[in-house]
């Protein structure tokens, strides 16, 4: 299974106040843990990344630790194919290990 390419409809903070995710401070692990539990965490976090969304938390992660992310894989051209590699391959561990 890959990346759901309609994640905005599934997200967890779909239904919430979208000004709880633009916070600074300890606010913004308030709403880290709104992402917690998100199924589609990981394709809000590539979409964050691969275009370099400034501000908000996305995917479970500050704009500060996007950032940092960045600056430590500037080889990365596509998060969101990177993360689908990831996936694929955690599947098939799953698979013959199980």
């Amino acid at each position: 299974m890959g990346m759901m390419p309609d994640w905005p409809t599934m997200a967890a903070c779909q239904n919430g106040d979208p000004d709880a995710l633009f916070v600074q401070g300890a606010e913004q692990n308030v709403a880290k843990r709104i992402c917690r539990s998100c199924p589609v965490r990981y394709e809000c976090l590539a979409d964050a990344l691969d275009n370099r969304i400034e501000f908000g938390v996305w995917g479970g992660m500050t704009e500060r630790e996007r950032r940092a992310l960045l600056r430590r894989h500037p080889q990365v051209t596509s998060w969101r194919k990177m993360f689908e590699a990831a996936m694929r391959d955690r599947e098939k561990t799953l698979v013959t290990s199980g």
